[in-house]
């Protein structure tokens, strides 16, 4: 079994930020140590002042695989992770044909997945209108959670749910242990604001953050505390967009309710304020709203109201963001930004004082935690898997079409100039991605318990 020791200035470990060998032993790391320490017999890679981080972990993608891989399928969504430091992705269960709803379609999504992937992989499941009967089974079958919208999430093949018919499915999430994560807006204050709107310019964004406000947010978030407070579920808040929920959300751990929280980089970098008309690049749901609420999310990154960063990577083909129409209303909702995040996230992050520690445990450990994988993935520690990133957080560079990977290389990021530059990515122990090149052997698979 080869041993290979990975030798940086600054290695990322739970116990902080320090100048360390990593001892890896076939696919696990064995011991991190100081250099000093270092037994004779290792294959070394010194990578002197770079640092290395966890592999990173995203546990919200859309890969789209089957049935829709000419948005996206796991031959590019794996690629564009791997340039960008993931190791591993958790899909998403719509947007896929079929969705994944049911064993058969987690099977479908699987002989997808065969031989296509750079990184490792796992599924959510998903809860829809009529498959409270399939929850229990999908949980057996290996989904590490479950994923609902409270409002129409545009795609025919995954309905959203109701308060009722949610109190149908809850007791079966409940009895997997397993968390539902839910798409927090209700569509009354959705459909009101549009309608108050119906006559203005839909090129203009103000006219489309308006038609989503913040009150779909937060009284869909009171739904659901409110259920997890009477079923006792894992209750897992997606994208985060306004900081109004922070205090409510905050309550609710204080009162000991199971209820994790995420946000995207999307929220985090970008602002109302600089959003162009017509810039439909940028158009997501929830949306980015102001600068002013952006500051209150990096907030609650500082206190621990909000746990993790993941991607929400959700791309489609060009077109469909009416690019050349400009029409914030029937552009669609999603931004993909699997291959930037990391150095998106470290360019805004390091100018408010967090560290490369701060990011590992946003993008690495907590992503790790939600999907039931924290045992092998998402930290730098032995008897972990040697999944690694080595990342310059002191180099800039321009995004650029070569900079994405993934399948339509368009991005609200084009012309951005980021700080960090991601320089490899190793899976258990081999290089997936290497000074932008990658591996020829696919070694991704899906993570199941072992």
């Amino acid at each position: 079994m080869s041993l290979q020791a990975f030798l940086a200035s600054r290695v990322v470990t739970p116990e902080g930020i320090r100048p360390a060998a990593i001892l890896v032993e076939g696919e696990r790391i064995q011991a991190v140590v100081s250099s000093g320490q270092m037994p004779s017999g290792y294959k070394i890679h010194d990578f002197g002042e770079a640092a290395i981080l966890p592999g990173l972990v995203d546990s919200h993608v859309h890969i789209n695989d089957p049935g829709r891989a000419e948005w996206e399928g796991f031959e590019t969504a794996t690629r564009a992770a791997a340039a960008g430091g993931y190791t591993m992705l958790v899909d998403m269960p719509l947007n896929c044909v079929p969705a994944t709803t049911t064993v058969a379609a987690l099977e479908a999504k699987r002989a997808a997945a065969r031989d296509k992937c750079r990184v490792d992989w796992a599924a959510w499941g998903g809860v829809v209108h009529d498959n409270d009967n399939q929850i229990e089974a999908l949980a057996s079958a290996g989904v590490r959670g479950f994923k609902c919208f409270l409002v129409n999430p545009g795609i025919e093949e995954f309905t959203m749910v109701t308060e009722q018919q949610l109190r149908m499915a809850l007791p079966h999430v409940a009895r997997t242990g397993l968390p539902l994560l839910v798409h927090a807006e209700l569509p009354g204050p959705i459909d009101r604001a549009t309608d108050a709107l119906a006559s203005s310019n839909w090129n203009c964004y103000p006219t489309y953050l308006q038609s989503r406000p913040d009150e779909a947010e937060l009284s869909a978030i009171r739904l659901m505390l409110s259920l997890c407070r009477e079923y006792g579920f894992r209750l897992h808040i997606v994208h985060l967009s306004t900081g109004e929920a922070l205090e409510e959300l905050r309550a609710a751990r204080s009162e000991g309710l199971p209820v994790t929280v995420e946000t995207c980089p999307h929220y985090l970098y970008l602002t109302a304020e600089t959003i162009a008309d017509g810039a439909t690049l940028k158009k997501c749901a929830p949306p980015i709203r102001g600068r002013e609420n952006c500051e209150r999310l990096w907030q609650g990154l500082r206190d621990g109201i909000i746990d993790q960063v993941v991607t929400d990577h959700s791309p489609c083909p060009p077109a469909m963001k009416r690019i050349g129409q400009g029409n914030f209303r029937t552009a669609w909702g999603g931004i993909a930004s699997l291959s930037v995040a990391l150095p998106l996230m470290w360019t805004e992050a390091h100018k408010r004082g967090f560290t490369l520690l701060d990011l590992a445990r946003w993008m690495a450990a907590e992503p790790a935690r939600l999907a039931g994988c924290d045992a092998r993935k998402g930290q730098i520690s032995a008897g972990y898997e040697a999944d690694f990133v080595v990342f310059d957080p002191d180099r800039e560079f321009v995004v650029s079409e070569d900079s994405l990977h993934y399948r339509h290389p368009v991005s609200p990021y084009l012309g951005e100039t980021l700080r960090g530059v991601v320089k490899a990515t190793y899976l258990r122990g081999s290089p997936v991605f290497a000074e932008g090149e990658f591996s020829g052997e696919l070694r991704g698979q899906e993570y199941v318990n072992t």
